[in-house]
């Protein structure tokens, strides 16, 4: 049969609305595949599965408390990785320049650092992430709870120390020829005291009055809460993290991550715990020995410090200076309990989350700590009595900090099997970019005047506890 005839009749009004319907259903199918095409040609660049970070070492950026990585830019860094699903492989460079180096080569995506936001740095870097406006602010100790200075103009015949060659200097000499003269500046040499050095000395008195940048100033103003740091005395000048101007896509995506209400509120609580939450807890000698008892948990100090023979008293002044024997104390670094275990080692002891308040708990892994670290620290360290001071110095820092304080002290002519005023002095020195980038040190930058503080508070508490209470 010819097919013609196998097929229907079609009339031409018929046929116009078939031709019509076909025609549709193919501009549809080109639309459809150039839609495809420009989604993903549109579609953001795929993420890579390692993130490659730099950063520098930094008491605001990144640094490492109680042997946990931490800082207010690395926590962000991990947050952001998380949320993406990517690991993250982290370069801690040595210097600004040599970061934009490594970052300029190839060899790293991302700089998760406070990059500032200048004609210099722009041909070089992509601006991308959190934002930072930062100052130079005057600290100044406040009276009856306010500042007594509230304007450049009252600087006139003022005293105030800064480091030498450094911007602080370079600004208050502008501003003492704008004001006519009367600023004495003093320029301390950085290889005698840096910026925090300066801060704590406006704190006791030692000094009226210094000058450092706003983001530093905030974070030590949790150290000391009877500096103002309100006035400030330079213009705002942005910075932010940053990637190669060739990776647009991945500032992209971090600016975009950055938008999100999330890491909003995920940015605020980091601001919290880094810039206002205070790291000082209270010292105070307010416990009457007379008594013959320590805490109401000196029971169980008596039964793990015997364990490890240990004195139970020098146990429990830990227990007092580490929380005041509070049990649902938390630090601003998450450490809990009485003995302030953090919770990556509390995981590394089979403390569970639900047990690391429990005080016989805390005490027991506390002990198990401090057996460790003395076993870690007996090689360098060969005189028991001596060690102790070591091994209290670790639990609070992390023992990472002590190796570097004691090849420091190897360095610089210092006895590195002694404390006072040896390895403690080099534990100081951490703080300074000089020594914390030496190549002995492999932990980088710490504030060790805490440190310092608490074997010393630790061993009077000891000491005067031992003569009025029985072992």
């Amino acid at each position: 049969m010819p097919l013609r005839t196998m097929l229907p009749r079609i009339n031409p009004l018929q046929a116009t609305a078939l031709l019509c319907v076909m025609t549709l259903i193919m501009t549809l199918v080109a639309c459809s595949g150039r839609k495809a095409k420009e989604t993903a040609e549109e579609s953001p660049h795929p993420l890579p599965d390692t993130l490659r970070v730099a950063t520098l070492y930094s008491p605001t950026s990144y640094f490492i408390y109680r042997d946990e990585p931490m800082g207010y830019d690395y926590s962000l860094l991990r947050q952001f990785a998380s949320d993406k699903g990517m690991a993250v492989k982290l370069t801690v460079a040595t210097s600004l320049p040599k970061m934009l180096e490594l970052l300029d080569s190839g060899k790293v995506d991302l700089l998760a650092y406070e990059i500032p936001v200048t004609t210099e740095f722009k041909r070089k870097v992509t601006a991308c992430g959190p934002e930072y406006f930062t100052h130079q602010v005057l600290v100044q100790p406040k009276k009856d709870g306010k500042p007594q200075i509230t304007d450049e103009t009252q600087l006139v015949g003022k005293e105030i120390y800064v480091e030498d060659n450094s911007k602080y200097k370079f600004r208050l000499q502008n501003l003492n020829e704008e004001l006519g003269g009367g600023i004495v500046i003093h320029a301390i040499d950085r290889d005698t005291l840096i910026t925090e050095d300066l801060i704590e000395m406006v704190s006791s008195g030692a000094i009226p009055l210094t000058v450092v940048d706003s983001d530093i100033a905030r974070l030590n103003r949790t150290y000391y809460r009877d500096l103002d740091i309100s006035l400030p005395l330079s213009f705002p000048q942005k910075s932010s993290w940053g990637v190669s101007p060739e990776k647009q896509w991945l500032a992209d995506s971090v600016n975009a991550w950055f938008a999100q209400e999330k890491p909003k509120e995920r940015q605020a609580r980091l601001l919290k715990r880094y810039f206002e939450l205070s790291k000082n807890g209270d010292t105070r000698f307010n416990i009457d020995f007379s008594k013959g008892i320590i805490s109401p948990y000196d029971h169980l100090f008596r039964k793990y410090a015997a364990e490890i023979g240990m004195d139970w008293r020098l146990l429990a002044s830990q227990g007092y200076h580490e929380s005041h024997f509070d049990t649902t104390c938390v630090s601003w670094a998450g450490a809990r309990g009485i003995m302030q275990i953090m919770p990556r080692t509390a995981r590394a002891y089979n403390l569970s989350a639900s047990e690391i308040t429990n005080p016989e708990a805390n005490i027991r892994t506390a002990t198990r700590i401090i057996k460790d670290l003395d076993k870690s620290l007996a090689k360098r360290v060969t005189d028991n009595n001596e060690r102790l001071k070591f091994v209290i110095a670790a639990y609070n820092s992390g023992i990472a900090h002590i190796y570097d304080a004691i090849a420091l002290a190897k360095k610089y002519a210092k006895n590195p099997q002694l404390w006072d005023g040896n390895v403690e002095a080099a534990l100081l020195m951490k703080a300074n970019p000089e020594y914390y980038s030496d190549p002995v040190c492999k932990a980088g930058y710490f504030r060790g005047r805490e440190t310092v503080a608490y074997v010393r508070e630790v061993m009077e508490f000891y000491e005067k506890a031992a003569k009025q209470i029985p072992s």
